[in-house]
């Protein structure tokens, strides 16, 4: 469990930032900016969470906003040459099966696309539209991460298939489909 007693170290104040091994790294390499998209894409789903009260969805977002720290810890653990240390955090492969397993359900009952959404319809399905924006960014952020260092593939992989829960779940809270905003091109000319 951690255990924080004083907030500021001034350790940062030359620019970087301590990683999970004690390593330390510039605050702006791409590592960090993973990191930092992730953070933001999970205060996003802290939003919806709000947006979304007592439903059913709030709860399977608190489980993911705690997955979304154990991939921050993930992606600031550098991954050793050799075999990772058993104090490594890392997604599993189990999160992502959870993930496919939620989507499966609330896709079920979903009417098919037959155009492109704009992200809208109701308050709760706007806040998670919003997650899902940020949580693609946090995904094109690792991409450019591993480009740099490697990263647990889990990671990418929990960050891909997170963005495409969010986009069934906000098609879910429009009424199954239903309360969908459609994408009418080149209307507004």
């Amino acid at each position: 469990m951690v255990k924080l007693n004083k907030i500021y170290t001034k350790t940062g104040d030359d620019g970087t930032t301590g990683l999970v091994d004690g390593s330390r790294t510039p605050k702006n390499a791409p590592r960090m900016q993973a990191v930092g998209d992730v953070d933001e894409a999970n205060s996003a789903i802290g939003v919806a969470i709000v947006a979304l009260g007592d439903a059913p969805e709030a709860a399977w977002l608190t489980t993911i906003q705690n997955d979304l720290f154990d991939l921050g810890a993930d992606l600031a653990t550098p991954i050793p040459d050799g075999p990772d240390q058993p104090w490594a955090l890392r997604i599993v492969e189990s999160q992502i099966a959870r993930l496919e397993a939620q989507i499966d359900d609330m896709n079920a009952d979903l009417a098919a696309l037959d155009s492109f959404i704009l992200p809208g319809g109701s308050a709760a399905a706007a806040a998670v539209h919003l997650a899902r924006a940020i949580t693609r960014r946090a995904e094109r952020s690792a991409v450019a991460a591993a480009a740099q260092d490697a990263l647990n593939p889990q990671a990418l992989a929990y960050l891909n298939r997170l963005s495409d829960l969010l986009f069934v779940m906000a098609r879910r809270l429009n009424g199954n489909g239903a309360g969908d905003v459609k994408w009418v091109p080149g209307a507004s000319r």
